[in-house]
This record gives structure tokens, sequence and C-alpha cells, in this order.
């Protein structure tokens, strides 16, 4: 989708598989959309494309109401891609530019604020001010239509400075105001203004087929007390786990069932001790369940190929799940479930307020590498708590390898599973797997298929 005719005939046709992807705006009407957006499709002079919404909005054009663009599953691409600025966007996603501004956001990256302004500018007609922008704006329509908390909380909560830049952008980018955008939510469910609330609902978007019982099983196998929690029966099972946030703590629901095709979504709520953290949490939520990846493209390559072709026709758009916390998963994938939840009952931080089989946090790098400093755990955590290892969403991947290599005592295997779930790589072969390369970029999928028909433990 490189060239405009083709986005075109995507908007034409209203093709699902390409939202989130680009997005188009009507100069007739100053509205953008997604490309599956159910309105009358526009004359092709009157169209113009944008990588992001807030390239969009930064043309001046206003979210669609009908199709709601700002909830669009984020772009697969930022997934696969490890340059600067598929890490950008990976860490502007994570909210760091809220959190630490352009400069915390280019000293991550370790380059100038200016260089990284230049690169995504180029490229996606946005800076990190202006995406960080959008994403806020999408977190105050969440907590509008969701929640009955006060606006003027809302807009501190989605990460604005002053309720006069919350209001402004609200008009700009929903041309309404905070309250006719809280007015335009259904009816139904909606929370009175002050109301209290249980927690933030969630519909965590996804494009195209979802297989959640394979994931839901191997969470439900993984699941460490304490710290996660699976109930219900397969098809419709809860998970819970906690979270350590930027601000606070939060507890996260996600239900097993998926609505799948065009729009589909899967619903979750989230509880925090501070509302600031709720685009991080969403995030994390969303690494965790693969949720931005495209399927169509994975199924595509994958399913040429002999042996995989029956698997994949057996669980179309199956995902490869990442993480909620990397450093959590490092230190599981390396001393199993077991022994996970050990450390959890002897350094995990109580939860202040437990919320049935969830009582703590997993312990931070730093508590374990003093409680436990030798032995293999003892480096990776030290490693983890000095910086020598870097594990977060925007972190260089190959960096990460080779700081990984570098841990006495840690296999490759390990290795690759910590690339795998921790870093989000998508395309990791275990030691030992015969992976051609016919598979790549995918091959991290590749081998969640074979896991899933028994053909790999």
């Amino acid at each position: 989708m490189t060239d405009e005719d083709s986005r075109y005939e995507a908007v034409r046709s209203r093709d699902a598989r390409f939202d989130g992807v680009f997005f188009f705006a009507v100069e007739t009407t100053g509205i953008y959309c997604r490309p599956s957006c159910p309105a009358v499709t526009p004359k092709r002079a009157h169209v113009r494309f944008f990588p992001t919404a807030a390239a969009a909005q930064g043309a001046g054009f206003r979210a669609c109401r009908r199709c709601r663009p700002d909830a669009v599953p984020g772009s697969a691409e930022w997934n696969v891609r490890a340059d600067v600025v598929g890490r950008a966007m990976r860490l502007i996603a994570d909210g760091v530019v809220d959190r630490e501004g352009v400069a915390g956001l280019a000293a991550r990256l370790g380059y100038s604020a200016r260089q990284v302004q230049r690169q995504l500018t180029a490229e996606l007609g946005a800076g990190p001010v202006a995406l960080a922008r959008a994403q806020r704006a999408h977190t105050a329509r969440v907590l509008l239509q969701t929640t009955g908390l006060p606006v003027t909380e809302i807009a501190f909560a989605a990460g604005f400075a002053s309720v006069r830049q919350f209001n402004d952008t609200v008009r700009a980018v929903y041309a309404t105001t905070p309250t006719g955008l809280r007015a335009a939510a259904p009816r139904k469910g909606r929370p009175r203004p002050g109301a209290p609330t249980a927690g933030v609902p969630l519909r965590l978007a996804h494009r195209g087929p979802y297989q959640a019982r394979p994931l839901f099983d191997l969470l439900e196998r993984e699941a460490v007390p304490g710290v996660e929690e699976v109930t219900g029966t397969p098809g419709a099972r809860t998970y819970r786990r906690t979270l350590r946030l930027p601000y606070g703590t939060g507890i996260a629901a996600v239900e097993e069932r998926a609505r799948t095709g065009p729009g589909g979504w899967i619903d979750a709520r989230v509880h925090l001790t501070d509302l600031r953290d709720l685009t991080t949490a969403v995030q994390r939520l969303r690494r965790l369940f693969d949720l931005d990846a495209d399927p169509y493209a994975v199924d595509e390559r994958l399913g040429a190929d002999a042996r995989l072709a029956p698997l994949v026709a057996a669980r179309p758009g199956l995902r490869s799940p990442g993480a909620a916390d990397p450093g959590e998963v490092a230190v599981r994938a390396l001393v199993g479930r077991d022994t996970a939840a050990e450390l959890v009952r002897r350094y995990g931080k109580r939860l202040d307020a437990p919320c049935g089989g969830l009582t703590h946090l997993f312990p931070e790098a730093a508590v374990l590498a003093g409680a436990e400093p030798g032995g293999t755990l003892g480096a990776l955590t030290a490693a983890l708590a000095d910086g020598a290892v870097r594990l977060g969403p925007g972190d260089d991947r190959d960096a990460a390898r080779d700081a990984l290599a570098a841990v006495p005592g840690l296999d490759d295997r390990t290795i690759a599973e910590i690339r795998t779930r921790a870093l989000g790589d998508p395309d990791v072969a275990p030691p030992g797997l015969d992976a051609p390369d016919s598979w790549r970029p995918w091959r991290s999928y590749a081998l969640n298929h074979l896991r899933a028909a028994g053909e790999l433990e």
C-alpha cells in the first residue's frame, strides 16, 4: 500500500485489513477516517492520505465520529521494525513523551531531539509531540465515555498539562467539547458524571482473525500465583494480573471471548491507583496479547510453506504473545513457573488492596539482585537492574541480544524466549529448530503454530 491509487481502492472496498496502516481525509468535509469507514466513499480528487492520525490532525482534519479512526489497532509495522522510527513509536505508545518529554525520548533512542523530530516528521508527517498529543486525545475520549470522573481529573489523567490544553485538543480532534464528547457516548452502561466506577472498561481493538484460545491456554499454563490468575472455562475465561506502572500499580482483567472480523476487539478492564497510568497499561496489554499484529501478512507468508499451511489454515490469526513486564518475563524464562512463584512469595511487593488471588507485584530486578546475588539469576537481575540489559519497548533488539549473551550461564534457548516475549521480536527461531528463511520475518509466529499443533513443547 505504498501508492495512493492502491490506498484509494482499499478505501473504496472498505478493507479493514488496512485500518491503522494508513488514514484518509476528505478535504470537502474536513474529516479523517479509517479505510473501513462505512460512510459513502468520497471522490478520489477530494481524498488525502496520511500515515498516522497525528499527521491528519496536524493538517487540520478532525476524527470521524462514525468510524472512530483513533481507536484502530496500531500499525503492525512498528512491531517489526527495529530502526529508530519503529523504536520511537513503541516508546511514544508507552507514554515516554508524556512522562519524560522529547528529550527523554531522544536519550532513550541515543539520538538528539532534533534528529528524532526530523526522522519522525519526514516519515510519519508528525513529530513526537504531535504523536503523543493524538494518543492523549484518545485516552481522554475513553475516560470521558466510560467513566464518571470529573472533566478536570480526566484532563490530567490523560496526560495534559492544563485544562485549557485539554479543551483545545478535544475541540481540534473531535470538533466538540469534552462535555459534548461525553454526551455522545452510548447511553447503555454510561456512568453518571461523578459516580464511582469499578475500573476503566476497554475495548482493545485488533485486526483480522484472532485466536484467543491458544493464547489463553499458554497464559493459564504459565500463570504465577499471586501475580496472575485465569478463571472460567475454555472459551469464556478471564485473565487477570497485577501491573507495576510508572505512577502506581494496577490490576487488569482481559476476557477470552474476542469479537473477530472487521472492527474486532477483546474486552478488558483496568483498575489503577493513578489514572495517569492508563495509556501505559493499555499498551502493555496490547503487547502481551499481540493486538497490533497484522495476521493477514503473517498468514500469507507462513501459509505458503508446505509444512505450515495446514497449521495456518487451522488457526488463522494465531498471535505471538509478548510481555506486560519485560524484566519479569526474562526472569521467568530463566527460572520457570514454580521458582518464579517462590520468588513472588519471598520478595514480591504485596498490594495495598489485594483482589482475589492477586496479592503481589512481581519482584523488581534490583530486589532480586540483592536477595539472590548468586548464579545466573543473580547475574541476569543485576544486569537488568543496572541497565546492562535493556528490554523496554524502544530498546535496540540486537544490542539486547548481545547483552543477554554476555550474561554468564544464560543459554541460547532462554535468550530466544526472552527476545520473543520481552522484546516482542517477531522473527526469532530457537536453536536447533529448522526455520527456513522463507518463514522470515515471522519465525516467532511459526514457532507458535508448531507449539499449538503439539509439534514443539
